[in-house]
């Protein structure tokens, strides 16, 4: 089944564990994004803030794996469940750039 999966998020880079490696030796790094803005909604306007869990994988891991906390990012990825039998998700992120505020 194919279809559409595609995420874009400015957010804050919260929180990152260490670096650590899968059993077949790729980079892997697990993030805490918050995100703060106003949306369109229903002919008015939106504050939204929320925490996301992410996650990042190989050359991508490595890469922030260097950033600090608290800076502020856009990430591109898609959204999977976070753990294999759970039902929460994760943006798992493919690409990022250092955005201002």
């Amino acid at each position: 089944m194919h279809g559409e999966n595609r995420f874009t998020l400015d957010a804050t880079l919260v929180q990152r564990d260490d670096l650590r490696f899968t059993p077949g030796g790729i980079p892997v790094l697990h993030l805490t994004l918050m995100h703060a803005s106003t949306q369109p909604e229903a002919g008015g306007e939106r504050k939204v803030d929320c925490e996301m869990a992410a996650v990042a994988f190989a050359d991508v891991a490595r890469a922030l794996a260097s950033v600090a906390d608290g800076t502020a990012l856009r990430c591109e990825g898609f959204v999977a469940r976070r753990y294999r039998t759970g039902t929460s998700v994760a943006l798992h992120i493919s690409r990022f750039d250092l955005t201002e505020r």
